[in-house]
């Protein structure tokens, strides 16, 4: 079984390419559980995308909330939001990913009455259940579209008809419109977060203080803790080791060198306390997740 790993650059946008720019439309039938630790780590993208649970339970991670997602419920995630999904067991939760302008171009009225309001509004997610009619619609109407992905992959007008129906269900259902109160402006929060997880990703290897964190993003180290905490429920600190803890793992994938060497490459005082902390975040020690990557 292959192990898989979401790939993002340094403010955790995912770096890969949805589709290309005559069909930014992609299609993935994934089992979350075959993903390095058994989650698809933070990411966002500029894209929205829809996800069925149809074997499994999932666990997303939208900004504070945790949502379990059991066997037949769904999720949509909005354009620019930091999300996460995880597993206790084996979970096939097959997704699709696509540009808000496959819908319909930005300058166009479609966009500026149906698309926009959405993209531009407070919902930073919506769970689809069976138990609602209009959301067992939409669930409908997803397998549908996974279905066809299987079947006829290069049948895109089908796919597209599936797309607006089901966008048309989920803008009637959200109340929103153009002039919508709930409209939502620059999420100054998400940005301050991201310019601090910039800052931790490029000083990792250096020593680094909670105030070092803040100053990246302007604010005071209570602000710093709030906005981590609100953004993705751990503390700067926390979130700068399990980073250094990453890249320390990568280096143990990719590289020989002693783990001594990868321990103070990744900014940890001594290889004791490096050991100790992957041993808690990973559950076994570096030298078994070396053997367990290289078999």
């Amino acid at each position: 079984m292959g192990i898989y790993k979401i790939a993002t650059d340094e403010t955790l946008r995912e770096t890969i390419r949805h589709g290309d720019s005559k069909y930014p439309f992609a299609y993935y039938p994934e089992n979350i559980w075959q993903f390095d630790f058994h989650r698809i780590d933070w990411h966002w993208h500029h894209e929205l995308e829809f996800l069925l649970v149809a074997e499994g339970t999932a666990f997303c991670s939208a900004g504070p909330d945790r949502i379990e997602l059991r066997k037949g419920c769904g999720i949509f995630i909005n354009s620019g939001i930091l999300h996460r999904f995880e597993a206790q067991c084996s979970t096939f939760a097959p997704n699709i990913v696509f540009s808000p302008g496959l819908l319909a171009p930005e300058e166009s009225l479609i966009y500026e009455k149906y698309v926009s309001p959405v993209i531009s509004a407070s919902v930073p997610y919506k769970i689809f259940s069976p138990c609602t009619m209009w959301e067992n619609d939409v669930l409908q109407l997803l397998s549908q579209i996974f279905d066809l992905q299987e079947t006829e992959p290069d049948n895109e007008l089908h796919t597209m008809q599936l797309l607006f129906q089901m966008w048309s269900i989920l803008v009637k259902n959200l109340g929103l419109n153009a002039a919508s109160d709930s409209m939502r402006r620059l999420d100054h929060r998400q940005a301050r977060l991201q310019a601090m997880m910039q800052y931790i990703h490029d000083h990792y290897m250096e020593e680094i203080t909670l105030e070092m964190i803040a100053a990246a993003a302007s604010i005071s180290k209570s602000g710093a803790l709030h906005i981590f905490q609100s953004g993705i429920r751990i503390s700067p600190v926390a979130y700068l080791i399990q980073y250094r803890l990453a890249q320390a793992a990568e280096q143990l994938h990719t590289t020989q060198k002693p783990v001594s060497s990868i321990a103070q490459e990744s900014g940890f005082a001594s290889s004791g306390y490096f050991c100790r902390k992957f041993r808690q975040h990973y559950h076994m020690s570096p030298n078994e997740y070396r053997q367990r990557k290289t078999k």
